[in-house]
């Protein structure tokens, strides 16, 4: 917490403690020198260190006069403390509210090549947590203030708007982004989504959410790069638990959640390269090296070869998909300086 929240809220608390001690004062007060009832003297008390104006409950001896005479005096300084520390702490909070958002803005404006979200609901969500988990930048479009207190909760990156706006994109860097995901629940506004970030950023790659398959086409024709529709992956995937079961719980535990298990890595062919001559797959010799296995290659193209021959040349551009343990991938990282 902010240690100048915390340093108002104690004095909120003494202040409190102060009308307290004040009131048990003012009530005992009239009932010892004025012999009112415990109602009559909590009434007086109250009326007394309001300054409301109203009669007394009845006529006052000269004792009790002076004794109203110190509880006003009283009141007076310890209310008027309690008013003011509250109205510094509302506005302090106002304050650190603004600071924190723009503290925040600062750290997205600082971004380049990260990730912008659309949407913090399920995927959106699961999409921060993975992206979390493997040290990626990113930053959460939300429209819905509401979930301000999970973003803050769940620490992460976030703008407060309407993702229909450019401005609110822009806001959130995506001029600058490498890639946007598109996880609204809703079509319509996925479409008009992907619409705009492919104008605001022509090279951004885009991924967006789908519920309906013939939403497929038309968000591929707005400017989406990839797109996902969650209830068909889920119903294949529920599917081939029935229809090769063993296979599916091998994939399942292939984990690529965080660098400390990651097992599936894909890296850049440039990282391997010390010289202009092309090297192949047998030339890496990354089993003996590091321990994993070349499981697929993406040539210059972008199209992928499942299990690609050792004497393939590695063309400038491509990637390498490798499968290893824990431990053989975080050498192969180490080895060949992979973020």
């Amino acid at each position: 917490m902010n240690p100048l929240i915390t340093f108002f809220r104690t004095k909120i608390y003494t202040a409190i403690l102060l009308l307290v001690i004040i009131m048990m004062i003012g009530v005992t007060g009239y009932v010892m020198i004025s012999g009112y009832s415990l109602v009559d003297a909590f009434y007086m008390t109250v009326i007394t260190m309001s300054t409301v104006g109203f009669g007394e409950v009845y006529p006052l001896d000269d004792e009790s006069k002076i004794f109203t005479i110190f509880l006003i005096l009283a009141s007076v300084v310890i209310v008027g403390y309690a008013l003011s520390i509250i109205t510094e702490y509302i506005l302090s909070k106002n304050d650190v509210e603004e600071l924190k958002h723009k503290k925040m803005q600062k750290k997205i404006d600082s971004f380049k090549n990260h990730i912008v979200i659309c949407g913090y609901g399920r995927n959106g969500k699961q999409a921060a947590r993975k992206l979390k988990a493997y040290d990626k930048q990113f930053v959460v479009i939300e429209k819905d203030k509401e979930l301000e207190e999970r973003l803050q909760l769940d620490d992460v990156p976030y703008v407060i708007g309407n993702a229909n706006e450019d401005e609110t994109l822009i806001t959130a860097g995506v001029e600058r982004a490498a890639c946007f995901i598109s996880a609204l629940p809703n079509d319509a506004d996925n479409l008009f989504v992907v619409l705009s970030a492919r104008q605001l950023n022509r090279k951004i790659n885009i991924i967006s959410r789908a519920s309906n398959e013939s939403s497929y086409d038309k968000l591929k024709y707005a400017g989406a790069n990839n797109v996902i529709l969650p209830d068909k992956i889920g119903g294949d995937h529920m599917a081939s638990l029935v229809v090769v079961p063993g296979l599916m719980e091998f994939i399942d535990n292939l984990s690529i959640v965080g660098k400390s298990d990651i097992n599936i890595e894909e890296v850049a062919v440039e990282k391997f390269y010390d010289s202009e001559k092309p090297r192949t797959i047998k030339d890496l010799d990354l089993r003996k090296n590091t321990g994993c296995t070349v499981i697929g290659y993406k040539d210059e193209n972008g199209e992928y070869i499942v299990n690609p021959e050792a004497e393939m040349k590695l063309a400038r551009n491509s990637k390498i998909i490798v499968l290893g343990r824990p431990e053989q991938i975080k050498a192969l990282n180490s080895e060949y300086d992979i973020d």
